[in-house]
């Protein structure tokens, strides 16, 4: 099977923040609400929901604070590890040589990987587990 046989839509779109209070306030104004808030190691990081576009912002990762400063999309899948076999089979780029976890999103954690595509942009595969 092809990888785009494991993905059901896109999760989230990923942009660093400078000031994740901020961000956090600048997205409510807009109308998102924050559908969650985690801790990754010392480092906080936002889920913030309007309709079905998620946008993902963390604090503690260097930002671009320019046009194009967008880190990753996201794409969902149901099951990682199929999704990251049939990446390696499709010979797409892989950047992580392991499915990669963060047990402290969501209820249960999440699981992903990401690839380069052709223009250098990260695509992220991601199960919340």
């Amino acid at each position: 099977m092809a990888i785009k046989d494991d993905i059901t839509g896109l999760q989230h779109v990923g942009i660093p923040s400078v000031d994740l209070d901020k961000t956090i306030e600048f997205y409510k104004s807009l109308g998102f609400e924050q559908a969650g808030l985690f801790h990754n190691g010392e480092n906080r990081c936002a889920f913030m929901r309007f309709g079905n576009l998620t946008i993902e912002t963390w604090e503690g990762d260097p930002t671009a604070r320019k046009a194009g400063a967008i880190n990753h999309i996201s794409m969902n899948t149901t099951d990682v590890e199929k999704a990251f076999a049939d990446a390696k089979a499709q010979g797409l780029r892989m950047v992580n040589d392991e499915i990669q976890s963060i047990p402290s999103f969501w209820d249960n954690g999440i699981k992903f990987f990401n690839i380069l595509g052709p223009n250098e942009e990260t695509i992220e595969f991601c199960q919340i587990v």
